[in-house]
């Protein structure tokens, strides 16, 4: 702590510069080509590489605004002219905060911001003597350590530490690393998505309620009129809406499993938001995330228990391990089969096997469990009361029209939902794969709010269209339609690969396209189960309120 070096030689014995390869050198440039960073941590602080932007470029150069950023990590090396060089002394800048202490007492140092200047230097150009330490040249005289890939290089690796004494407090260390240059993109696309979302639930109060009255009245006037009247419209559909569909133990897992994952993303989101959650803990949110699964087990199998037994299930025992294995089954499977993959490259970011053993007990010996309990107890409960009877005999649904595909559904339901949380999604891509700190927890919680409201009101528009067209098989189609914004976000994640990222070999490009599969899977079925239940609560509203003989 607070020694100052000037510049100290790493890796070589008895002072002889360190000797690559052929196949390491070709390893080496190979790396530098495609960009690769390293990442150093100090006292639990990733390293920063500071780069400063000048805005106004214009003006007289004393006016000069420098705009500073930080990246982080720093280049491996870097290439000029078709020739690689790699950066073979760092010189870190460690900044201080010295605590207050009484007078008699020591000064105790804490470690607030680990900066990093990496520098490439020929081997000729640096002086080293018998104890390790070596002279940097002087000035801008030096050039920079070439490697060349068709044959062995000699080089060293140095480093300095510089120590600065700092204003930061400790508690404040972090907020270099999370102040992000663009807060207003993400206020200007919650007050775009917030009107949007007021714009339609405007249009759709009015549209839905006029219409429904005005439904509702004219089914419930007096018989005689209805005679001359033709019929027509959701009320002719009354003795088989509630008819259940296929699958029904299907549905119920799965919808399950949508409000297993509502609750675990909505509690962390709020705990983020509430900053219990910092990136400077990592992994934090990940491990939370998985907890909260496990044992939002029980409402997962409260409520997919409760409607299995609505749609006249019976082996309540088979559809709560459905439940339980389904949803989580393929996502532990894609998860493992990846994870193969980068064992198999020998990566640190493999997952180790005893972590995956401990995720298999917790599957099991939490999570299947809890989700048998609220199973149980959600089929032993009354079912949802349906306020119409259904009919023997199945009624004959008429021909459709093309813009009532489903496919068609999928697109038309997509597109607003996607378009209120499309900003923060860029912003999530970018944290994941290019290696930011995402840290707006805040923005990300009012964005999941819109995106309750929006897949709602768009569920509830679809049922009722399909509904007004005679369509009773609502059930798997609704669940279907609502999650139509993962299209769009599958969608968005290909262009984000082919546009943003320079991903050229097989296992990355596995690897992304794995782990997006993933969040699409889990979109929808967080997006369709919030779709599902809307409209379920409004079917069951609206055919309360007309009188049935």
């Amino acid at each position: 702590m607070n020694s100052e070096k000037k510049c100290e030689v790493l890796c070589s014995q008895s002072n002889k510069p360190v000797t690559l390869t052929m196949q390491e050198s070709r390893l080496v440039a190979e790396r530098i080509t495609e960009d690769y960073y390293v990442h150093l941590i100090a006292d639990n602080l990733p390293v920063a590489t500071r780069l400063e932007l000048y805005s106004n470029r214009d003006s007289d150069d004393k006016k000069k605004e420098k705009d500073v950023q930080f990246e982080h990590g720093y280049r491996l090396g870097f290439t000029d002219v078709n020739k690689i060089y790699l950066h073979n002394h760092l010189s870190f800048i460690l900044y201080y905060h010295r605590e207050d202490m009484e007078e008699d007492q020591e000064h105790t140092y804490r470690v607030v911001r680990f900066e990093v200047i990496p520098q490439s230097i020929r081997l000729e150009d640096l002086k080293v003597d018998e104890k390790s330490s070596c002279t940097l040249p002087e000035g801008t005289s030096s050039s920079p350590q070439e490697i060349d890939p068709t044959k062995e290089n000699q080089l060293y690796f140095t480093y300095s530490v510089h120590w600065e004494e700092s204003d930061i407090k400790w508690a404040s260390r972090w907020d270099t690393y999370l102040t992000m240059s663009d807060v207003q993109i993400h206020w200007f696309s919650i007050i775009n998505s917030v009107v949007v979302v007021f714009f339609l639930s405007g249009i759709l109060s009015m549209i839905i309620i006029r219409t429904l009255r005005k439904d509702i009245a004219n089914y419930n006037k007096e018989d005689d009129i209805e005679d001359t009247m033709e019929e027509s419209g959701w009320k002719l559909v009354h003795g088989d809406v509630f008819r259940p569909p296929q699958y029904p133990m299907i549905l119920s897992s799965l919808l399950g499993s949508g409000i297993q994952l509502f609750c675990m993303i909505l509690i962390v989101i709020f705990v983020a938001m509430l900053g219990m959650l910092s990136p400077s803990s990592r992994g934090a949110l990940m491990t939370t995330a998985c907890f909260l699964f496990m044992f939002m087990g029980v409402f997962g199998g409260f409520s997919a228990g409760r409607l299995y037994r609505t749609l006249k299930g019976h082996r309540w025992k088979k559809g709560a391990f459905c439940t339980a294995t389904l949803y989580p089954g393929v996502v532990f499977g894609i998860c493992f089969v990846l994870n193969c993959f980068i064992w198999g490259k020998h990566s640190s970011g493999a997952v180790p096997f005893p972590t995956m053993v401990a995720l298999l007990c917790m599957w099991f010996g939490i999570s299947l469990p809890l989700v048998y309990l609220g199973y149980y107890f959600g089929f032993r409960k009354q079912p949802y009361d349906n306020p119409v009877r259904t009919n023997q005999i199945p009624r004959q649904i008429p021909e459709q029209r093309w813009y009532m595909n489903r496919f068609v559904g999928i697109l038309m339901a997509g597109i607003l939902p996607f378009g209120a949380m499309f900003i923060e999604l860029f912003f999530i891509f970018s944290a994941i794969w290019e290696n930011q700190f995402y840290y707006l927890f805040g923005f990300l919680f009012l964005v999941f709010i819109i995106l309750v409201v929006s897949c709602s009101q768009i569920s509830i528009v679809m049922v009722y269209f399909q509904l007004c067209a005679e369509d009773y098989r609502w059930w798997w189609r609704n669940f279907l339609v609502s999650g139509g914004s993962a299209f769009y976000v599958l969608v968005y994640a290909i262009f984000y690969f082919v546009n943003k990222l320079d991903i050229v070999e097989f296992i990355p490009s596995l690897l992304y396209f794995g782990y997006t599969a993933l969040m699409v899977l889990s979109f929808w079925l967080l997006t369709g189960t919030i779709g599902f239940y809307a409209a379920y609560m409004f079917v069951r509203k609206i055919y309360a309120a007309v009188k049935i003989d």
